[in-house]
């Protein structure tokens, strides 16, 4: 039987990188994003090269109509592994933000993951198998803003739905990537200039890493030495240090 393996923003970045190494494991791809020709141009690209059969479904994920499109489709049909990979960053403080801007990325970053991941459980726990990443971040152990409270969100909730799943065949992980060399800063137009060089992470190299994290069970998935340092740090230093690091972050990427 065939295997079908969907993937949202599936044209550039971490989710382009899911989309050629699971066609290079067999997979059929399910290419989810907004932008229709360069859907076309990836699944031409993945059927030629690795001779598996893709599907294109164009989406506005911050739309509930969006987010329905992709439910239905998922309850109509097998889906072996789900990468909730969609996002995008604000680059404005949360009070001189507009409020639908915000409420747009939190659709994206934690409405749509969370609804398409409970269509996606019921045919995977009742075939006791499957797969699910969600791309979170290093940055949900800090305080930047919305886009920092929804990777957080989603990092807890792939921690208990791991925990609820452990006595099944479904795996479910959250990868939480540091700066990442893909178009997700430029969209965002915020300025990385002052990042040293060690801390970029090459996104074929971190997405190979979270498939084997995920695959062998691992709820938490932190790929590069760097980021596996910081969230140490993060995560047992005092609040207050990681408040004041978080925020002078967010005001640097600004200018």
């Amino acid at each position: 039987m065939e295997s079908w393996a969907l993937v949202t923003g599936a044209t550039a970045g971490i989710g382009e990188s899911f989309t050629r190494l699971l066609a290079k494991n067999g997979y059929n791809i399910i290419l989810v994003a907004r932008d229709l020709a360069r859907l076309q141009e990836r699944a031409r690209a993945l059927e030629t090269k690795f001779e598996i059969s893709t599907v294109v479904i164009q989406a506005d994920l911050s739309t509930d109509a969006g987010c329905l499109t992709i439910e239905n489709y998922i309850a109509n049909n097998q889906i072996d592994v789900l990468i909730n990979n969609a996002g995008f960053g604000i680059n404005k403080a949360f009070t001189l933000s507009q409020i639908d801007v915000e409420e747009q990325l939190l659709s994206v970053l934690v409405r749509t993951p969370m609804r398409l991941m409970h269509v996606a459980l019921v045919g995977m726990k009742a075939r006791n198998k499957g797969v699910i990443i969600n791309v979170s971040s290093v940055a949900g152990w800090i305080a930047g803003g919305t886009y920092s409270a929804s990777k957080s969100y989603l990092t807890v909730l792939s921690e208990s739905l791991h925990t609820e799943l452990a006595t099944t065949n479904v795996k479910i992980c959250a990868l939480c990537p540091g700066f990442t060399r893909t178009e997700f800063h430029e969209r965002g137009r915020m300025s990385m200039k002052g990042l040293p060089r060690f801390m970029w992470l090459n996104s074929d190299t971190l997405v190979a890493t979270a498939w084997k994290h995920a695959v062998s069970g691992k709820a938490v998935s932190v790929p590069g030495w760097q980021y596996q340092l910081l969230t140490f740090v993060m995560r047992n230093a005092p609040r207050s240090m990681v408040r004041t690091i978080g925020m002078n972050v967010r005001v640097k990427q600004r200018k």
